[in-house]
């Protein structure tokens, strides 16, 4: 399973695509653009406005379905729990085609609710492949989310991280940062320890 990276070099999140997936829209339209007779479900992680600034020009662009956990789903029209405000912006002002549950399957990955940064996160895992697409819960550089804005909680968190750590991850690919394709559990297993450390 090849993953693509687009990456926008600033304080918006990564996005991603894996065949017909797009994960995560704070990426500009013409990043995408050259993907768009692909993309036929876009997969938000959370509803944070730096995952989801775009997804409605995305997806009217790519005729592509909108999917995100039901407990984040609201954020996509709430200027507060999208943090839209913090942006200058307000929300993307668009419904979901799909809400997600725990263990539900979408383009070969499953979907693990990772609650902690907000109350709707998720990871996409495949097992086969070894790949975690982790959002904003644990980044390649041993760190993850902030738990501190509306719906956050620390102990979620450290929970959705005791969660990941026993999955075989080679392939880690976060919201923030580079991914890395080898060893991916070794940083999953720093965040945690550094989570039970009393960090942050």
């Amino acid at each position: 399973m090849q993953v693509e990276w687009l990456s926008n070099g600033d304080v918006w999140a990564n996005s991603y695509i894996v065949g017909n997936i797009l994960v995560d829209a704070g990426v500009m339209p013409m990043a995408v653009a050259p993907y768009k007779e692909r993309i036929e479900t876009i997969v938000l992680t959370h509803c944070h406005f730096d995952h989801t600034a775009r997804v409605k020009e995305i997806a009217h662009m790519c005729k592509a379905k909108v999917a995100i956990h039901t407990s984040d789903a609201r954020g996509l029209v709430d200027d507060a729990q999208s943090l839209s405000m913090h942006f200058g912006a307000r929300s993307p002002g668009i419904l979901p085609d799909i809400t997600f549950k725990d263990g539900d399957i979408i383009g070969g990955f499953t979907v693990i609710h990772t609650p902690g940064h907000t109350p709707g996160c998720i990871c996409l895992f495949s097992e086969k492949d070894q790949l975690l697409i982790s959002g904003d819960t644990v980044f390649t550089d041993g760190a993850f989310g902030r738990y501190d804005f509306p719906g956050g909680s620390r102990a979620q968190l450290q929970r959705s991280l005791e969660r990941l750590a026993p999955l075989d991850v080679e392939g880690l690919f976060p919201g923030h940062g580079s991914p890395v394709e080898e060893n991916g559990r070794r940083h999953i297993a720093a965040a945690l320890s550094l989570i039970k450390s009393g960090y942050g």
